[in-house]
């Protein structure tokens, strides 16, 4: 991992500043940014969130099979507690009605988590997880649902060959669609959730488009119906959120530039942070987390009750502990800090809020 200096001022700009900023909107708004419990179907509310949990693994390495994902565990039973309720406290600060997670071990280290919640914060959280096949990192990717949301289906879809023969696309070995639904005034309200983990470093350009492409393959029905759809997660893009309108970019495929038609596109909520606020990653200036929806999410029917888009949140002081981890602390020395010093990730959280009016 990188350890010069340089990264390491420029990741104090990139991420102190959008901290120090989001600490003074905590001070000042709190009464709208937290409540007492997670959004339930009554507060017309749904509070989507995406956070990378970088190696979210338990200390038992008896259920890993590759040396790296051994190497990555936890150390000992004493710190993988600390992780675990570390997480679990900042998502009870932030009462997500639904938490995408990427980089976690399996479903029982969401169920750990879940539990942690509910013992410590008295919240109550289900957990849904497929097993992918990453079988190199054997990360994946999963969720945490509020008590009021009823998750009605979770697929891990197939690559079959072929869409392989094309050349076009390449497999997503971490992703997990749900269909989760919401009620008011005796009304189910469907909404598609894809979370998904693309491949990472600037030299897989050409893999996360095509990976970008197979999403939309797999999601385009929805698209085309009118559904209300998500795509989050780790997208892994060296593109900013104001360039998403590139069919020659992963972002810009995933959004819909492909395509001639705008009622399939997908909006990058990215764009409704402020500039100085997007970056969700300790290398600086990279917006690799995004929250994506369909245009249906964007658009108010006065004419009936609908899920609108509201606000998005870049929750970064819920992953900064002190001052922020350099590169060579947090990658190379991160158990020789103190427990209140670790930054939690080296990722930030980011949240979006939708609202059934």
């Amino acid at each position: 991992m990188p350890e010069n200096h340089f990264l390491r001022l420029l990741f104090a700009v990139c991420i102190l500043s959008p901290v120090t900023a989001l600490n003074r909107v905590t001070q000042a708004q709190s009464s709208t940014k937290v409540s007492n419990d997670p959004s339930p179907a009554g507060t017309k509310q749904l509070k989507v969130m995406t956070w990378n949990l970088e190696w979210f693994y338990d200390e038992n390495q008896g259920d890993n099979f590759s040396d790296l994902a051994k190497e990555k565990s936890s150390p000992n039973r004493a710190s993988w507690d600390w992780r675990r309720d570390a997480i679990a406290k900042s998502i009870a600060e932030a009462r997500p009605d639904i938490a995408a997670f990427q980089e976690v071990e399996n479903r029982r280290v969401l169920w750990y988590l879940s539990r942690a919640i509910q013992r410590n914060h008295r919240l109550s959280y289900f957990e849904t997880c497929i097993e992918g096949r990453d079988f190199f990192t054997e990360q994946d990717v999963g969720y945490l649902t509020s008590s009021e949301i009823e998750v009605r289906k979770e697929t891990f879809h197939g690559f079959p060959p072929s869409l392989r023969a094309t050349g076009r696309f390449h497999s997503v070995t971490k992703h997990l669609e749900t269909t989760i639904t919401l009620m008011a005034e005796g009304k189910s309200y469907p909404v598609i959730v894809f979370n998904t983990h693309l491949r990472a470093r600037e030299e897989a350009a050409e893999i996360r488009a095509k990976q970008a492409r197979l999403i939309r393959h797999w999601i385009s029905d929805y698209l085309t119906k009118g559904m209300d759809v998500i795509v989050l997660g780790d997208i892994n893009t060296e593109h900013r959120g104001d360039l998403t309108d590139d069919p020659g970019t992963e972002i810009g495929i995933l959004c819909g530039a492909e395509t001639e038609q705008l009622d399939d596109d997908l909006i990058d909520l990215t764009r409704k942070l402020a500039l100085s606020n997007r970056g969700t990653h300790l290398l600086a200036g990279k917006e690799f987390d995004r929250i994506l929806c369909s245009r249906s999410l964007m658009h108010d029917d006065p004419n009936q009750l609908d899920l609108v888009f509201s606000n998005i949140e870049n929750l970064g002081e819920l992953c900064i502990q002190g001052d922020v981890d350099t590169a060579e602390q947090h990658w190379d020395k991160y158990w020789e800090l103190a427990d209140d010093q670790r930054d939690l990730s080296d990722h930030l959280p980011i949240m979006a809020t939708f609202e059934l009016r």
